[in-house]
């Protein structure tokens, strides 16, 4: 008798038009096709390059940050932290942002050479310009000691972010870091 009245409420609701939807996946697709995360990204290069320039761009679905690399294939570590610290100094880079990305490169910005730099930013605050960026806050260094260069990246919020190493152009490489927009 149930069977048989959960089978005529059934055809009810249908003639009615009221059909029965099976619910949504859980998990909605990832924004653009970004699968990347939000842990640590690490890379070992085969050589110390130097740092020659730090530059930063938009695209469709992440901000770009560049790291120019003279002369090398570097090893990098960039991660989510609560504050940047300084090479060789007490203290953190003040950023802004509702999160910090910590991008330490195992390359200089002088020459080890001469002791020459390699970069030398007109403003450490602000290395790039990223007003109106839609998840990049501020840009800044955060010096050069023993090999190790850092940056700090302010973004909007705790994103997924990809980073890895491109050759070029000539015998430099470049560290890419993307933040999403979203997730």
């Amino acid at each position: 008798m149930r069977r048989r009245l959960v089978g005529m409420v059934a055809a009810v609701l249908v003639a009615a038009g009221v059909g029965v939807v099976a619910p949504a996946s859980a998990q909605a697709a990832p924004y653009c096709g970004i699968t990347w995360g939000s842990l640590a990204k690490s890379g070992h290069g085969t050589t110390h390059g130097v740092v020659t320039g730090v530059r930063a761009g938009e695209h469709a679905c992440y901000d770009r940050l560049v790291v120019d690399l003279g002369q090398g294939a570097t090893g990098y570590t960039v991660r989510y932290v609560s504050g940047v610290p300084y090479q060789a100094r007490a203290g953190t880079i003040p950023l802004r942002g509702g999160a910090f990305l910590e991008i330490l490169v195992s390359s200089p910005a002088y020459d080890p050479a001469t002791g020459q730099p390699t970069y030398a930013p007109a403003n450490p605050r602000e290395l790039a310009s990223v007003s109106g960026y839609r998840t990049f806050r501020q840009v800044a260094y955060g010096g050069t000691f023993e090999g190790m260069t850092t940056v700090g990246l302010g973004v909007r919020a705790r994103l997924p972010f990809r980073a890895f190493l491109l050759a070029g152009p000539g015998s430099g490489y470049r560290l890419v870091v993307d933040v999403a927009h979203l997730w």
